[in-house]
């Protein structure tokens, strides 16, 4: 099984998705580390991606997935997949892949990202991944202001019970 946490910037994705793939002793991925480099010079720079810049991404990401299912690996997935099209993309196996989104307020996210070190990804570029996002429908919706243990814990159990 594939679970991707998905969400804004700052929602906690990979803090999550580290803690969850641990907690099931299954393989961590973060969508950010295959990124080209001319996309993370862009957003270094405070300028937000474009689908144009994304797509070569998604493909990557989509290839990846590909061999994660053949081979039958339990990996989380730590990936914004703003946009539906994105998520479609992605979900090669509905029944293998489940959507986790890490719902939070802009107060909360402007607050992470002002306090994070060390990441390309500026609290600058939050308004336009807000305006991206298309909150999923069918998805397992986490409120990503619970402390840590809670919502992995919330995460296991929809998992476990569907």
């Amino acid at each position: 099984m594939i679970v991707i946490v998905m969400g804004v910037s700052g929602s906690g994705k990979t803090t999550v998705g580290k803690l969850l793939a641990q907690s099931l002793n299954w393989d961590f991925s973060d969508a950010d580390d295959f990124h080209p480099p001319a996309n993370i010079e862009k957003m270094s720079r405070g300028i937000p991606l474009e689908d144009a810049d994304r797509i070569p991404w998604l493909l990557q990401l989509q290839s990846e997935i590909d061999t994660w299912l053949l081979e039958n690996k339990n990996v989380v997935l730590a990936c914004s997949a703003l946009k539906a099209s994105y998520r479609e993309m992605l979900c090669r196996d509905q029944q293998r892949i489940k959507i986790v989104y890490l719902k939070a307020s802009f107060e909360l996210l402007t607050s992470r990202l002002k306090t994070r070190d060390n990441h390309y990804m500026k609290a600058d570029l939050l308004s336009s991944q807000c305006a991206t996002l298309e909150e999923p429908e069918t998805a397992i919706i986490i409120d990503a202001s619970q402390p840590l243990e809670v919502m992995v814990r919330q995460i296991e159990n929809h998992l476990v019970c569907g």
